[in-house]
């Protein structure tokens, strides 16, 4: 009877240490296979690798350009073209767009639209524009003869003869400038006169052309 006995207490101790055998080759594998703790904060740092870079664009003559968190939606606004034809937007969705408001009677405007004119030659595309929209109340022809009077001939002439587009798209004055995404939102903007054509300008325009 004693016998028997110990012969199953062994049998039992056999089977207890093979279970906890088994039970640490699990417990191995499961931390081979689960990510370090470590690697956590350099995910983060991934994620947030956009915002970084931003940081460095609005630098030297750039320095006033302010980002939006996340690109933002604009509220649909309406103006004309040269020829009076109706225009929004969303003409332009599918390309970076840096929509510039001013007007005929902004000393400001004046000086930095040719720095425009001169980026639209240089990186005009079938992917970017510079759209330079006149909010202003004197018309077609007088906008038309001030770019023409200023040699801005490589932009387009828009103009919101109601004036009403720069208080839907928050402008605090004239002149202000926009970057737009492909999507139509606002990447963000800079109030007041700028050298548009300036290497701090078109590295900003270029890292969103990638």
């Amino acid at each position: 009877m004693s016998d028997k006995t110990t012969g199953s207490g062994s049998t039992s101790r056999a089977i207890l240490v093979t279970a906890l055998a088994a039970l640490a080759g699990f417990a191995a594998v499961y931390v081979t296979l689960a990510p370090p703790d470590n690697a956590r904060p350099a995910d983060t740092t991934a994620k947030n690798s956009s915002a970084l870079n931003t940081s460095r664009l609005n630098t030297g003559e750039m320095a006033a350009f302010v980002f939006k968190k996340q690109p933002e939606p604009l509220a649909e606004v309406a103006f004309q073209d040269a020829n009076g034809k109706p225009r929004t937007l969303v003409d332009w969705k599918g390309r970076v767009v840096l929509l510039n408001l001013w007007a005929t009677w902004c000393a400001p405007c004046r000086k930095e639209m040719p720095g425009l004119a001169n980026l639209q030659k240089e990186l005009g595309s079938a992917r970017f524009e510079v759209v330079a929209l006149a909010v202003d109340r004197a018309g077609a022809e007088v906008a038309g003869k001030f770019l023409a009077s200023i040699r801005a001939d490589a932009l387009a002439l828009y103009i919101d003869p109601t004036a009403r587009v720069g208080t839907a798209l928050r402008a605090a004055g004239m002149p202000t400038t926009l970057l737009i995404d492909p999507q139509g939102r606002e990447i963000g903007r800079l109030t007041g006169a700028a050298e548009w054509d300036s290497a701090d300008a078109r590295r900003l325009i270029a890292a969103y052309l990638k």
